[in-house]
């Protein structure tokens, strides 16, 4: 996996102050999309142990609230299986930092078994996330306002309560 960028002590992608690791691939190419560039799974640089630790290390002061996947998208199916192992890390280095993705992908239709992007790493990286927003960016749905989303239709979805009886509770 290739990553196009780290934003440390980014505000923008999260609540508090976050560490943000923007992955390179995706396939959803949404109009008006932010970042275009991170379409292409070769964008970037090779996503190793080097700028795992250093993103690992980032996370350590106590005034950084957590991690966020964002890119590109995670959710596919190359990226999960990469992430996986590093958010493993991540969360057993750091169990009281809050970990955040973002996905162009429904969590109830695609990230579901027999969704269009489940695969064998979705299940175990849903489950290391505290918040998922979803849902592609519809620029007639774009809207400025809104928290830690672009458009209308998506999602800032609490994971717990996710995983405690499947109700997509949106947080904001």
């Amino acid at each position: 996996m290739n990553y196009s960028a780290v934003k440390y002590n980014d505000i923008a992608n999260g609540t508090g102050v976050r560490t943000t690791l923007f992955v390179s691939g995706c396939r959803n190419h949404c109009k008006d999309c932010f970042q275009p560039e991170t379409w292409d799974f070769f964008n970037g640089e090779l996503f190793d142990a080097k700028i795992e630790d250093e993103i690992i290390e980032s996370l350590k002061p106590a005034y950084i609230s957590g991690l966020t996947l964002l890119g590109g998208d995670p959710f596919e199916p190359e990226n999960q299986r990469a992430l996986l192992p590093f958010v493993r890390r991540v969360r057993l280095a750091y169990p009281g930092k809050n970990i955040w993705a973002y996905t162009g992908y429904v969590l109830d239709e695609d990230l579901v078994e027999g969704g269009r992007k489940y695969c064998e790493a979705t299940d175990g990286l849903l489950k290391l996330l505290d918040v998922l927003v979803d849902g592609p960016f519809l620029a007639e749905q774009k809207d400025i306002t809104l928290k830690f989303r672009g458009s209308k239709n998506q999602r800032v979805i609490d994971m717990d309560a996710y995983r405690l009886n499947g109700e997509v509770k949106q947080l904001f």
